[in-house]
């Protein structure tokens, strides 16, 4: 098990439910280093004086709020520190509502709440009472001395609980998209719910989609671990095609439903096909035999987490 991030206990009405806040999520992205070409040596990062160019010392070192171009509020972290929130050990929840009335764009980060030996009963009553009424709780917590909103809710019997952003933290819409004044014709609308339904299924299955480029990516650095030259064909664009949208939407359905006849597996398929065409695209020349090193059996381990 992940170690815990936070413990305490979640709080509803005079009921106390002893818990450990957990990662839900890992991340899995290719990560680099830096290095000096012809000597392998990283490449570090200092902080350095725009004044003298020079490095600066750790104790010389302040927080200034830039309030105007080149104009700063120097705040010292005394000052800081008298602002931060107590520290605490509960999640009080202060309202339950219903998962519906929650725009997913107000989630950030999700967690996993786990009763210890203590708390397994009312943990599991607080679960149950949530599912059986599709209610999420709302509360706050004090992380990282940092207060966060966040929404706590049941999952496969399990509580989950995501950091939330505030509102005024949520671009508004109406800011990015203006209120449209085309116009839609019946034919238009028909054919878009047309196309729509033809690429539907009976529920989201994460696990038939995989990070392709990852995978790819892992396997190249493997292949060249082991001492094969990558040499990659040139790609270009293809001219995109000019049609009126309900030409766009007939053959757009028409695509669809020969794709569902012909790999009825939906997505698992495509994935497969996208993996083998991008595969062809590079010509791998070996040039060596290398035996399997720390980093290929790296590379393996991170494919098959």
């Amino acid at each position: 098990m992940p170690s815990a991030i936070w413990t305490g206990s979640i709080s509803f009405g005079l009921v106390q439910v002893p818990v450990k806040l957990v990662g839900a999520t890992k991340s899995k992205d290719v990560s680099f280093n830096q290095l000096e070409k012809g000597t392998g040596a990283r490449i570090r990062y200092r902080k350095v004086s725009d004044a003298t160019g020079e490095e600066v010392p750790a104790d010389r070192i302040e927080r200034g709020f830039e309030v105007t171009k080149g104009r700063y509020v120097i705040v010292e972290p005394s000052e800081i520190d008298t602002l931060r929130p107590k520290g605490s050990h509960e999640i009080e929840i202060e309202e339950f509502v219903d998962l519906d009335d929650i725009d997913p764009v107000y989630f950030e980060q999700p967690y996993y709440l786990v009763p210890d030996k203590r708390g397994e009963k009312p943990y599991a009553l607080l679960v149950d009472a949530m599912q059986a009424l599709n209610k999420v709780a709302i509360g706050r917590v004090v992380m990282r001395s940092k207060e966060r909103l966040v929404a706590i809710r049941p999952i496969e019997g399990a509580l989950c609980v995501e950091t939330m952003r505030y509102a005024d933290e949520v671009v508004p819409v109406d800011d990015l998209v203006p209120r449209s004044d085309a116009t839609l014709s019946e034919k238009e609308r028909t054919m878009a719910r047309q196309l729509v339904e033809s690429l539907a299924v009976a529920g989201f299955d994460p696990q038939k989609y995989h990070d392709e480029y990852r995978e790819q990516l892992l396997d190249l650095i493997e292949r060249k671990e082991s001492g094969a030259a990558i040499v990659a064909e040139p790609q270009t664009e293809p001219p995109a095609k000019v049609l009126d949208l309900v030409a766009a939407l007939e053959a757009s359905i028409a695509r669809s439903k020969t794709a569902k006849d012909r790999h009825p597996t939906g997505a698992a398929t495509r994935a497969q096909s996208v993996s083998k065409s991008a595969a062809a695209k590079s010509t791998a020349k070996p040039t060596a035999k290398a035996a399997k090193s720390p980093a290929k059996k790296a590379a393996r381990a991170k494919r098959s987490a």
